[in-house]
Order: C-alpha cells, then structure tokens, then sequence
C-alpha cells in the first residue's frame, strides 16, 4: 500500500533517510533534521513531498519516496525529481519499490509532467537493473555536479 505522507510520519521519514544513507555508505551526510523534514514537507510553503510504502499485513513503513518538482525548458512543463527512494532490506522483493514508482508516474500523468527522474549510484547494481527492468534509461551524457560545504560558501562570497 502507498500513501501519501503526514506529517505525523516525519520520525519514520527520518528513520528511513538515515538507514539509506547508510546502505548507501554515507552515514554522517544525513544531517536533515526532523524539525528540517517538517518544514520542507509541510511548512508553509512546502517544496517536497513524500510517500510512504506500508506493509500489505501490518501497515508498518517499510519504505517511502521523498520528490519535488523540477522544471524542463524544453519542454516547458514540471516534472518530478524523485530525490530519495527507500524499502528497507526485508522488505525488498515485494513490491513495494515499483509501487512507490508507479504512484509517482501516475501523478505525472494526471497532472501533465512528462518527466520522472532520479540519480543512482554507479555501484548500486540491483537498483540499476530494477530501474531498466521498469523501462528507464540512464542519462549517461550527462554528468552531476554538486557545490556543498565549503565550496558552496566560498563562491556566495562568504
């Protein structure tokens, strides 16, 4: 089952972000907040949105989906930026990571976004090959860059 997040699931978004960084070997990089994921979700102007995959049994998370919306030039429409993706180990197998994907491609559909996007790690061999299984397509002529930290600060000036 998926559903859309509340804010009472910020202690399991928080939970959820921690054990994927992690599974994705940088652990000390997850620095959000709890009080952080709640102003970003449900602030006053929220500008992402989270999904949480449940267990069909019990209704425990067993996962979730955390996106906002970027925007194509291009083609002059938003799409979703899935930012995290995440089911917890036991629950891998199940469903549960295709179902999260599917809930946001049907929102791109009702709502006219015509992109879905997200980033792997080159390592992550059996999310690459879940992905290709769903139909998506690396863009490997494109190439992330990132300013954090110091760099970031360095070149605002201060």
């Amino acid at each position: 089952m998926i559903r859309t997040a509340n804010p009472t699931d910020i202690p399991v978004i928080h939970a959820l972000i921690r054990e994927l960084a992690a599974y994705e070997k940088e652990p000390q990089e997850a620095r959000a907040t709890p009080e952080q994921l709640h102003e970003a979700l449900f602030g006053e102007h929220p500008g992402a949105y989270a999904h949480i995959a449940t267990d069909d049994t019990t209704g425990e998370p067993v996962g979730f989906a955390l996106w906002f919306l970027n925007f194509s030039t291009w083609r002059g429409v938003h799409g979703i930026y899935l930012e995290d993706l995440y089911v917890r180990p036991t629950a891998r197998g199940t469903g549960h990571g295709k179902a999260l994907l599917t809930e946001l491609a049907r929102i791109c559909a009702a709502r006219g976004y015509e992109r879905l996007e997200w980033s792997v790690l080159n390592w992550n061999t059996p999310s690459i090959a879940f992905y290709k299984s769903l139909g998506a397509r690396p863009q490997d002529e494109w190439t992330v860059y990132r300013l954090t930290d110091d760099a970031l600060s360095t070149l605002a000036g201060n």
